[in-house]
């Protein structure tokens, strides 16, 4: 079974902990918005898990950006409109 590529080269997790760092906020911080430990959020920055939809989601909406966004699938950060 072959794995897919990097689309963009870029790793999730550094756009999440770029995205992070970009606003000065700890990953307890981010952590705490998840409700969730620091040690978990710590290994989705470093890929150990993937993020749960509604993690995914919330993150996205939280700094602005698209879920594609964060994961790595385009550079494109502006979110897509919202439904109405």
């Amino acid at each position: 079974i072959e794995t897919m590529p990097e689309v963009i080269g870029v790793q999730k997790g550094d756009i999440l902990k770029e995205l992070r760092k970009d606003r000065r906020l700890t990953q307890g911080d981010i952590a705490r918005l998840l409700h969730t430990s620091r040690q978990y959020y710590s290994d989705y920055e470093c890929e150990k898990y993937a993020l749960p939809l509604h993690h995914l989601e919330f993150l996205a909406d939280f700094f602005g950006v698209s879920t594609d966004y964060l994961l790595g699938r385009t550079r494109v950060s502006k979110p897509y409109p919202r439904h109405r």
